[in-house]
């Protein structure tokens, strides 16, 4: 028999794992990997491989299934937006490559709707662009110019804007200007709604609903900006350099894209929701309290528990509730409020459930009774 290796955990170093009440959220990492995934990059792990030669295989793999141009792995939807931009503004010059973020005399303004502004712009900023906002496509048509490098597009507010992203795709293939979506929390579905409406290229997380590493993104789309992308990241000597993925990542995910295909999404749903049947059974049990299901936007997509209740009637708080989970034993991490809770199941495992509804029934009968 071998010997047994020794290996360092979450519970030796006291770090508290936890069960995902909320989604996924980096903070509270992500998702749980696949178990392929988990085999994959296990056995990625024990072979040396030429990345470039991996990254064309794998970019042609990718493309192959999910019906697009092509594919590319990065270190998280983040770091794509990076290599995108950065890919946008330098191109293929190995001079220009090497100077970013200094962009002089390069094409450096990026063009997005104010409505698709977030804390993310800040991936793109870092190669050196300038951000300008255009709220109307007439906005947009003026705004256009010899140092306009790209038009950026979240995906999640693709209905919040006046511009939609047909329109936006357009006026970027009219001037020769890449249109590129943010489209982290999304399902990446086939075909490629964002690619059927003309955009050159979408970005996933693969660490979220495709359940592949977290340190992994998915981006699809146009061959050529693809592997320009993959220029401005390593192991190549540019901007995107620290943003290593590697063979393991790379073949993670790969598996995790594969896994998309075959799994039953449906069925999914319906756990989902038995899930939230089981949990909102249980805090109906307590006065004036209401459930009902907010159904998902393009994001997380995944039906949520919203749990209210009257304070005063009740005698406690959503908040307090949150507290006593978070510091209890399982730590079960949820949303709250002064009134109510919210459950979201995307990423609840097996048995997650039926702890998660005990816990409930415990912690709320022992706080009315405090107070």
């Amino acid at each position: 028999m071998g010997k047994l290796l020794a290996y360092p955990t979450y519970e030796s170093i006291d770090v508290r794992p936890l069960i995902n009440c909320q989604g996924t959220y980096t903070i509270i990492s992500g998702s749980i990997i696949l178990p392929e995934v988990r085999q994959a990059m296990y056995s990625a792990s024990q072979q040396y491989v030429h990345l470039e030669e991996l990254m064309e295989k794998v970019g042609s793999r990718i493309a192959e299934l999910m019906q697009c141009e092509w594919g590319l792995v990065t270190n998280g939807c983040a770091a794509a937006l990076c290599q995108v931009t950065a890919a946008c503004v330098a191109g293929t010059d190995p001079g220009h490559i090497v100077r970013l973020p200094d962009t002089e005399g390069m094409k450096n303004e990026v063009i997005v709707q104010p409505s698709h502004r977030h804390v993310y712009d800040h991936a793109v900023r870092m190669a050196g662009v300038r951000i300008i906002e255009a709220e109307t496509i007439t906005d947009l048509q003026a705004s256009i110019s010899d140092s306009t490098a790209m038009l950026l597009i979240f995906g999640d507010a693709a209905e919040r804007g006046k511009v939609t992203v047909r329109e936006m795709a357009d006026v970027g293939r009219q001037y020769g200007i890449p249109t590129f979506v943010d489209a982290a929390a999304e399902r990446p579905d086939i075909p490629n709604w964002y690619l059927e409406q003309g955009v050159d290229a979408v970005a996933y997380s693969g660490g979220k609903c495709l359940r592949g590493p977290q340190a992994s993104g998915l981006v699809l789309g146009r061959k050529d900006l693809l592997q320009t992308a993959f220029l401005h990241g390593a192991p190549h000597h540019s901007l995107g350099r620290p943003m290593k993925v590697g063979k393991e990542e790379i073949m993670g995910l790969l598996a995790a894209v594969e896994q998309w295909m075959k799994r039953d999404h449906q069925a999914e749903w319906r756990e989902w929701e038995r899930h939230l049947d089981l949990i909102g059974s249980v805090m109906k049990e307590f006065d004036s309290v209401t459930t009902s299901i907010r159904q998902p936007g393009r994001s997380n997509v995944a039906p949520v528990l919203e749990v209210s209740w009257d304070i005063e009637a009740l005698g406690i708080t959503g908040t307090a509730v949150g507290e006593q989970l978070s510091s209890g034993k399982p730590r079960i991490e949820l949303s709250n409020r002064e009134n109510g809770i919210s459950i979201m199941p995307y990423m609840m495992e097996e048995g997650d459930a039926e702890i998660v509804a005990d816990r409930l029934r415990f912690v709320v009968n022992q706080l009315i009774e405090l107070n």
